[in-house]
């Protein structure tokens, strides 16, 4: 007989809220899970290895939509490595994107800080790179 697990087991067992695998529920990226007699919800270890494909995709920093573009192309078994190669190269980029842009604001902060005298607030060029970026 196949384990079945309640959805606060499945949430102990990855690290998930409740409320958090019961919205992947809801946009598609989990299947429902199968009810018990009783209403409750009854996962399985699918369930569990699909939440945490879902997790590790997560703290890489994929989007849901790219998630769920990855397991769709998991299930599809015409997919090729490089259809799923060109999912992740599309993220890099937005991920080398983001670092570019994280530069540019440490090096702001870095100048404002390094030219700033410390002085009054008239004088403080933290102060006037703030006012003057927007």
């Amino acid at each position: 007989m196949q384990e079945v697990l309640s959805i606060g087991e499945l949430a102990r067992r990855t690290g998930c809220q409740v409320v958090t695998i019961r919205y992947y529920e809801q946009v598609g990226l989990l299947p429902e899970p199968a009810r018990t007699a009783g209403g409750h919800r009854a996962y399985t270890p699918a369930h569990l290895r699909r939440l945490d494909f879902i997790k590790r995709g997560r703290r890489l920093g994929f989007p849901l939509a790219a998630i769920s573009g990855l397991l769709d192309l998991l299930e599809d078994r015409d997919a090729t490595c490089s259809d799923i190669d060109a999912l992740a190269e599309q993220h890099l980029h937005e991920v080398r994107a983001k670092i570019a842009d994280l530069r540019a604001i440490e090096a702001q902060l870095e100048t404002s800080l390094a030219t700033c005298r410390h002085e009054t607030r008239a004088e403080c060029a933290v102060a006037e790179a703030l006012v003057s970026a927007g």
